[in-house]
């Protein structure tokens, strides 16, 4: 069982930065790829940036340039540096983890996905 906690979230001015940060418990931390969805209201849930355990990273087109995820393997960290937010970036951010297929306890798996509780993130004047 993995469990993550989210920290970081907040109110910030248009132009301003947050650091999101995602701590993972359980599990073999380094073999899971990491990302941060976010959802706002009245929207579907979207992938905003993603890396994998070989450290190859993507961006959704509206954060390219703004956002960087990374991830800290010895402390079980990966974080969101969100720089020039804009308002339309205003939603839940979600923390997930992706456990790859594979053997465990005995038994062949596919890939299955972990999640925080969400953090908000507000951008606003």
């Amino acid at each position: 069982q993995v469990q993550l906690v989210e920290s970081g979230g907040g109110l910030v001015q248009p132009g301003g930065s947050l650091r999101l940060s995602c701590a993972a418990s359980g599990g073999i931390f380094s073999i899971y790829g990491m990302s941060w969805y976010r959802q706002a209201p009245g929207k579907q849930r979207e992938l905003v940036a993603a890396i994998t355990s070989d450290l190859i990273t993507n961006y959704a087109d509206s954060v390219k340039g703004r956002f960087t995820i990374s991830r800290d393997n010895a402390k079980h960290m990966v974080y969101l540096q969100m720089n020039s937010l804009k308002p339309e970036d205003t939603a839940v951010y979600y923390c997930n983890a992706a456990r790859p297929p594979g053997y465990y306890n005995g038994s062949y798996y596919r890939t299955y996905d972990y999640w925080g509780q969400g953090t908000q993130v507000t951008v606003s004047s």
